[in-house]
């Protein structure tokens, strides 16, 4: 009997029996279905969202302009300039034993976009100490076509994360990352949530699919079994879902996507947030309706490898269970 060979048909049909059993069917063709359909579209299915990145003369076009103003140089510079930032939530009834419990967030790497920019994100990373690592989307630098040269990107940073990762999917990244990031360690919650353990006590994570673009997030199925009473964090790519992830009850919501603006006017003032949400929702910490929420500008850029008054970060998230 001969092997069956490796087409692109077979590796197809591989993919989507994977991810239909990950995912469950109706997950797996939606969300392969509308990455079909949306491919290198400008605007997304609710003709709303947008993609600059999806105009191929784009990044030429704002590399110039930031060229012939004499800012590219800097702007790229920045991008490779990462700020090790600290938050601290305080949370009424956080369990004693995840007293002092750290968060390592990072955020909108898309890996591919600069070489310089993901090793700046390693070696930043590498001399930290945190209990946990958590990803909120967008790995890839387009929102459409290969795959290889993210994921190659991000096997690289899984050698440098320590111990667990989880994980959400962003607009960028395509759906069919998830089986390959999960082979290299990373846990995706795919509108999912894990428990975390210390002892007796337990802290619920749960993460939701895209919110932006591809609409696929599903705050019911990811929060269903999390007991009344228990602490929640939520991770979502985009902070767009803040009013119903606070009245489904998540304590923490952390998310990025904004990239706090990237290219921003001098005091820090974004030209645009690609987020429909308030202004004061698109970077760092904030308080709605009794939930507590972080939105990390992010670690990489998107469209040109700039940044204007707008640092990447990496974020550490301190948990206590004292007063604010």
């Amino acid at each position: 009997m001969t092997a069956r060979a490796h087409t692109p048909e077979n590796q197809n049909e591989l993919l989507e029996y994977r991810l239909s059993l990950r995912l469950g069917p109706v997950h797996a063709r939606q969300r392969l279905g509308i990455e079909q359909e949306a491919e290198s579209k400008v605007f997304g299915p609710d003709r709303h969202s947008f993609h600059l990145e999806n105009i191929t003369s784009a990044p030429r076009f704002i590399s110039t302009c930031l060229k012939l103003a004499g800012l590219f140089r800097r702007g790229q510079a920045n991008s490779r300039r990462l700020d090790t930032v600290h938050n601290r939530f305080h949370i009424t009834g956080l369990p004693a034993a995840f007293e002092g419990y750290r968060i390592l967030q990072l955020t909108d790497l898309h890996v591919d976009m600069d070489e310089a920019n993901l090793q700046a994100v390693i070696n930043r990373i590498k001399p930290l100490e945190y209990d946990l690592c958590v990803l909120t989307g967008d790995y890839r630098r387009r929102t459409w076509g290969p795959i290889e040269d993210a994921m190659e990107g991000m096997a690289r940073l899984r050698d440098a994360i320590q111990g667990k990762a989880y994980a959400v999917l962003g607009n960028h990244d395509s759906v069919r990352m998830v089986p390959g990031l999960e082979d290299m360690g990373y846990h995706l919650l795919m509108n999912e949530h894990a428990i975390l353990q210390r002892g007796e006590d337990r802290l619920y994570l749960a993460g939701v699919d895209d919110a932006h673009f591809y609409k696929v997030h599903n705050l019911h199925k990811a929060g269903d079994e999390i007991p009344p009473g228990g602490i929640s964090l939520l991770l979502s790519h985009t902070p767009e879902i803040w009013r119903e992830a606070a009245h489904a009850g998540y304590d923490v919501f952390l998310c990025g996507h904004t990239h706090g603006g990237q290219i921003c006017l001098p005091g820090g003032f974004p030209v645009t947030l690609d987020s429909d949400c308030p202004r004061e929702l698109g970077r760092g910490y904030w308080r709605r309706n009794g939930m507590q929420g972080y939105t990390s500008p992010g670690t990489g850029t998107s469209v040109v490898n700039v940044r204007l008054n707008c640092p990447p970060e990496v974020t550490l998230h301190t948990l206590t269970g004292g007063p604010g």
